[in-house]
């Protein structure tokens, strides 16, 4: 007896990408509905999930199913250990946070880029705080034919430090390498990335800056810094974005070879956890062009 899956897709409206997905627990896939969720995880790049209700473990087994993790689910939030609520400017967990509103795709700043997250809410405040996600595909697809030209071939290379310090978010606490002691922060070459990357499923071409994308090879730095910048502004524009707004329960999974996401602002004195489980990429795609 041949089996049908039994979620329901909704695609998400006037955008080129993302759906919700509804009648499912993630928990509990059969096969014939796990190959169907992940075709249709590939075809939108983002998948809403309302009222999951993941722990950590079930969280990161789902992740898991879509490849090998970067990390198991850890925190995304203003809350401390201790349960104190970060909220000044100067911490450095909210310059973690307020760095994140910058758009980007995740770990272009390793050598080995992020294939996808799953991302879920625990906490979340009475406003504000919805991620944002962007369609690099379409953004690629509807650039003039002469910028497609000049970017054909170029590449950027990618870094935390670069974005952090750009938007002056660098954190205040050194180690005695003069580093900091936070995830991205590395010494190691800093990656290169070509700025137009084929998805290795789809074979189609998508953009690939974000905040964390700089220094052209082969332009002076301010051409470099205009090109870029004109890039990340004419993808995220409106008609290309999509907010989610949280409810606690909440989980998506983003492909973050195609999507590119964004944090968004919200009153720090109000408490917020999430979940972010990161899902590594597969070395003959996602490897940087100068760690292969």
């Amino acid at each position: 007896m041949v089996t049908t899956p039994t979620f329901a897709l909704t695609p998400l409206p006037d955008v080129s990408f993302g759906a919700v997905v509804t009648d499912i627990d993630v928990r509990s896939l059969d096969d014939v509905s796990w190959a169907a969720l992940h075709d249709a995880w590939i075809d939108f790049g983002l998948l809403v999930f309302p009222a999951q209700h993941l722990t950590r473990e079930e969280q990161d087994a789902f992740a898991r199913r879509f490849g090998d993790l970067e990390f198991t689910a850890a925190p995304i939030s203003n809350i401390g250990k201790d349960g104190t609520i970060h909220r000044e400017a100067d911490d450095d967990i909210v310059k973690s946070i307020r760095g994140n509103e910058g758009w980007h795709h995740d770990s272009t700043y390793m050598p080995l880029q992020a294939k996808g997250a799953v991302f879920s809410a625990e906490i979340v405040p009475t406003e504000g705080a919805a991620t944002g996600f962007a369609d690099m595909r379409y953004a690629y697809d509807v650039l003039d034919s002469s910028i497609k030209e000049r970017i054909a071939g170029l590449s950027a290379h990618h870094s935390l430090y670069y974005s952090q310090g750009r938007a002056g978010y660098l954190p205040s606490k050194t180690n005695e390498k003069g580093s900091y002691d936070l995830y991205g922060y590395h010494d190691l070459d800093v990656p290169l990335r070509p700025l137009v990357k084929v998805h290795p499923v789809t074979g189609r071409p998508n953009l690939n800056v974000g905040r964390h994308a700089h220094e052209i090879p082969g332009l002076d730095p301010a051409e470099s810094e205009a090109l870029i910048d004109s890039l990340n502004a004419g993808a995220c524009v409106e008609a290309n974005t999509y907010h989610h707004q949280w409810n606690v329960g909440d989980a998506v999974i983003w492909d973050n070879r195609r999507l590119m996401h964004r944090a968004t602002p919200f009153d720090l004195s109000q408490p917020r956890r999430m979940w972010h489980t990161r899902i590594a990429g597969e070395r003959p795609s996602e490897l940087a062009l100068n760690h292969q």
